[in-house]
């Protein structure tokens, strides 16, 4: 059990390491950087790399970016499997939904409890 905890901490922290360092290190923007994080994601997931390390950690692999683009990815192949062509464009939608309604309703939350302050 904690053998699992410790795999999920390692991975997912070197995928966010790598992500610190992208931002100090280059002058990628963060918005940048999320689209590479996604996209390598899906790109890693079509060509079957990213599901053996879903397998090994887990929410290591799942929660980070690079886990939205293996999620849409996902998504669209199941869907295409079952409803053929028309799946291209439901799947990802269908199997990111829910993800995608929980952050934007927290982030509301989250924009009324808090207090913003501009970054100087």
């Amino acid at each position: 059990m904690i053998w699992m905890y410790l795999k999920a901490f390692l991975v997912g922290g070197a995928i966010c390491a790598v992500g610190q360092i992208l931002i100090d290190k280059t002058r990628l923007t963060p918005a940048r950087i999320v689209v590479i994080y996604v996209c390598s994601g899906a790109l890693l997931t079509l060509l079957g790399l990213y599901e053996p390390l879903v397998k090994f950690a887990g929410a290591g692999a799942t929660i980070p970016l690079s886990g939205f683009g293996y999620s849409l990815a996902k998504g669209v192949r199941e869907a295409v499997a079952s409803d053929g062509f028309l799946g291209i464009f439901t799947g990802g939608l269908a199997a990111t939904a829910g993800g995608v309604a929980a952050a934007i309703f927290f982030g509301y939350i989250m924009s009324i409890l808090g207090k913003p302050k501009i970054k100087k």
